[in-house]
């Protein structure tokens, strides 16, 4: 029976990882989040894999406010940098494969073309620069790795189009930022990524993205389409805004790797956000 640690397991994709894991023949579940393992102290994060003996480790923990990154500077860098080293240093020494979730907040965003994993990264803040750490501490630590870079997630919790919904039913208008540009991804297509490649060698950097690009207007624009929503969106600018944290203007990911190594495609943004608009 092989066992894989999941930490994070009450997010977005930790519960879509145990619904696609779920009654998985040969496969037993660890699910841990913060009150079962502090990623943070590598004693407990040691204690742990030495019980376990996982065959895997998703890391899927991490501090994700962007705004609230840039003050919470030490928190951060534990989480997002020395979380994932305390978790490589765990899977390296028990055997286990690594798998590592990253961003497209690595990357500086001023590119005029999907960036793929042969880019140099340039976050613009502290959550980009503690994710590249935990990146960097992965690959120093641990020789069985899969890090994958995903975008705009959405799933089972908290998230923008939950957000534009619960907007859209005390707003005519919805002013959403239009001069931001990415790709929105499905937990539920990550999942399926980290199914595909769990059991195989292919380790290394992927980017993990569903396919095309649009900005955070027109995601929420077909948002309200699909739901039905005859909510008006007000595109304004990053500066109108005011958010207190740095985004990338354009942090689209070209899925490179994935097409050179395997054949496993992502759907379409339009395709992926559908399916849950329906699902919900």
């Amino acid at each position: 029976m092989k066992k894989i640690l999941i930490t994070g397991c009450n997010g977005q994709l930790g519960r879509a990882l145990n619904c696609r894991f779920a009654d998985r023949s040969g496969l037993e579940l660890v699910n841990t989040d913060v009150e079962q393992l502090d990623i943070t102290k590598i004693d407990k994060v040691m204690e742990l894999a030495e019980q376990v003996k996982p065959y895997a480790i998703i890391n899927c923990a991490a501090h994700t406010g962007v705004d609230a990154c840039e003050t919470q500077t030490d928190l951060a860098y534990r989480i997002n940098a020395v979380g994932a080293r305390n978790l490589s240093i765990a899977a390296e020494r028990y055997g286990a494969r690594m798998v590592q979730i990253s961003t497209d907040y690595i990357f500086s965003g001023d590119a005029q073309r999907p960036y793929t994993e042969f880019d140099a990264p340039g976050p613009g803040g502290i959550y980009g620069l503690t994710k590249l750490a935990g990146e960097n501490f992965v690959k120093e630590f641990c020789r069985n790795y899969f890090i994958l870079r995903t975008a705009w997630l959405y799933g089972d919790g908290k998230n923008f189009v939950k957000t534009m919904l619960r907007l859209s039913g005390d707003n005519d208008t919805v002013r959403v930022v239009g001069d931001q540009f990415g790709t929105p991804t499905s937990a539920t297509e990550l999942a399926g990524l980290i199914d595909c490649l769990l059991l195989t060698d292919n380790y290394g950097v992927f980017h993990a993205t569903c396919e095309g690009e649009c900005s955070w207007a027109d995601f929420a624009e077909e948002i309200f389409r699909l739901a039905g929503k005859r909510t008006r969106v007000e595109r304004i600018t990053t500066e109108e805004f005011g958010a207190p944290a740095p985004r990338p203007a354009y942090s689209v990911l070209d899925n490179y790797m994935l097409r050179l190594t395997s054949d496993f495609r992502f759907a379409p943004w339009q395709d992926a956000i559908a399916e849950y608009i329906k699902e919900m």
